[in-house]
Order: structure tokens, then C-alpha cells, then sequence
């Protein structure tokens, strides 16, 4: 299973050649080819060879297939025809119940199994969007983190969201403000990683995506999910620190460094008080721009 920084997930309708050709070499942390809303209930079988052809071929950096949802009569087969040496992982929507987890993930061994891959290599990305998914967030939440490795985040999804609780989605987002701290506290309760937050799909409206994803990252979720690729740079940059927060954070860990040695654990910095937490804040900023900065660019075979 491949690690990197996980600002930014690129959606691509499976389906359409050109877009996927372009989303494997867009600046995006990783692309999800996806099987489920962009694709057409007649194109839905025909896609999953499309999506493999694809994903043979030499792209940028991680790459994800979103499967159709677990009560769909697509999933399996889905799964059977998507996952190969070729694939990062496998992205779930509208997760309901553990069981629905426990059960993609034995397919999902059975799968890596027949293809000669290590068990649980592959990741799987949930998606909670419905008020059921919800509701029962926490305890999804501690089913995938059971599941030994195989699932390292959840990701929450407006749209479906929204639609499914009669709720109008604006452009300021007030409205999730509930569902978006549930998924993040859920995921934190559970030791998951941070979430990955929903779409914004207005493409007209630039500066409400911007202030979407300033929002999604104060909330505590470590990246976006995109639908175009003019939504990532302002992605990256809202959930990477910036060059002057992470030269400041270099200061403090090394100076809180040389006070610890001491047996100081509280020291000033310009005027700041520094402790425990804030010296750790300031080694997961360093950890981070680290963590983009090694991220491998060049084309993977």
C-alpha cells in the first residue's frame, strides 16, 4: 500500500478517456477513477474495462476506483474486475453498516490473494453521505479501523448527504457543519487518520470552494475531494502549511527540543507560549511539508 499526502482526491468519470488520461497526470495527490455517479447504469459494466486499461498505463502518482455502492448489484463485480497490482485502492460509497465493511474487505483479500498481492495492501476509502452513514458514523468508524490497516481514513460526502435529509446545500456550507465534526470526531475516537472532506460542486464560484476547503481543514479533515482540475492548487495549498508556518514550526520543535533536554517543558517564542501540544502542532506541520515534499513526482510504470 502506497502512502503520500493526502490533500487532494481528483474525481474522473471512468467512462471518458480523455478526462482520466489527463486526471493520472494532474497535480493531485491521488485520482479516483470512479464507477458509480459519472457512469451511466447501461455503461456501468462495460467501464470497468476501460478503468483497468487506464490504470495499466504509466500515470503521476496513486490511483483510486470509487465502486458502486455495497447494496447495488454492481459492487462485486466491480471489485472483481478493478482490483489487480494496478491499483492503489478502492473507494466505497455510502457506507451504512460494519457489515457492509467486513464484507468488501474479505472480497477484497480474496481479490488480492488471486493476484499474487500482500493482504490488505490495497486501501479502502468509505464514504459516509447519508443520514444513516451518520448516525451510526462512530461505530463505523471502529469497524474500519478493525479491519487491520485495510481501511486509513473515512471521507464525507455532501451531495448525497444533503439530498438524502431534504437539506439545501449553500455555497457557505453552514449546513454540514454537524455532519463534517461528526466524521472528523468519529475518526479520531476510532484512530483513524483525518478524513477526507465532501466536493464542492459549484465550478463557478471559486472563491466558496476556497473558503470550503479553509473551512474542511480548520475542521480538522486532511484533504478534499475535486471534481475539476482547476480546484487543486487552491486544495493543496488550504490542507498543506504554508512556507512561513512551516519555517516557524521548525523553530519551535527545535527550540522546544533544546528546553525538554533541560527538563523545561513550557519556554516563549517572540512572545508565545510553548507546551506539550503546541510543540506537537508544530512537529505534524514539519511532518507534513516533509511528507510533500518527498512525495514522488516522477511518471510510476
Amino acid at each position: 500500500m502506497t502512502s503520500g499526502p493526502n490533500r487532494t482526491f481528483l474525481f474522473a468519470p471512468g467512462d471518458h478517456a480523455r478526462r482520466v488520461e489527463k486526471a493520472l497526470t494532474m497535480d493531485a495527490d491521488a485520482v479516483i477513477l470512479d464507477l458509480e455517479d459519472a457512469v451511466a447504469l447501461s455503461a456501468k459494466e462495460a467501464t470497468r474495462e476501460l478503468v483497468v486499461v487506464a490504470l495499466r498505463k504509466p500515470r503521476r502518482g496513486r490511483a483510486y476506483v470509487r465502486v458502486n455502492g455495497f447494496a447495488t448489484p454492481f459492487c462485486f463485480g466491480d471489485l472483481q474486475a478493478v482490483i489487480g497490482p494496478w491499483l492503489d485502492g478502492i473507494v466505497l460509497p455510502m457506507l451504512e453498516e460494519p457489515g457492509q465493511l467486513i464484507a468488501v474487505d474479505w472480497a477484497m483479500t480474496a481479490l488480492e490473494r488471486q493476484h499474487g498481492l500482500a493482504e490488505r495492501s490495497l486501501d479502502l476509502m468509505p464514504i459516509i453521505e447519508t443520514g444513516r452513514g451518520l448516525a451510526g458514523c462512530r461505530a463505523l468508524a471502529a469497524a474500519a479501523a478493525a479491519l487491520g490497516g485495510r481501511v486509513r481514513r473515512l471521507a464525507f460526502g455532501a451531495g448525497d448527504y444533503t439530498l438524502d435529509l431534504g437539506i439545501t446545500w449553500t455555497s457557505d456550507e453552514a449546513e454540514l457543519a454537524p455532519a463534517r465534526s461528526e466524521v472528523v470526531l468519529a475518526s479520531r475516537c476510532a484512530g483513524l487518520e483525518a478524513p477526507i472532506d465532501t466536493v464542492f460542486a459549484s465550478l463557478q464560484e471559486p472563491e466558496a470552494f476556497a473558503r470550503s476547503c479553509r473551512c474542511g481543514a480548520a475542521l480538522g479533515f486532511q484533504g478534499k475531494l475535486c471534481i475539476h482540475p482547476d480546484q487543486l492548487s487552491v486544495a493543496n495549498a488550504a490542507f498543506g502549511p504554508a512556507a512561513g508556518e512551516v519555517e516557524w514550526a521548525r523553530r519551535i520543535v527545535a527550540a522546544f527540543a533544546e528546553a525538554e533536554a533541560k527538563g523545561v517543558a513550557s519556554i516563549q517564542i517572540d512572545g508565545r507560549f510553548v507546551d506539550y501540544p503546541i510543540a506537537a502542532r508544530a512537529r505534524r506541520i514539519v511532518e507534513l511539508a516533509e511528507l510533500i515534499a518527498s512525495a514522488e513526482s516522477p511518471v510510476l510504470p
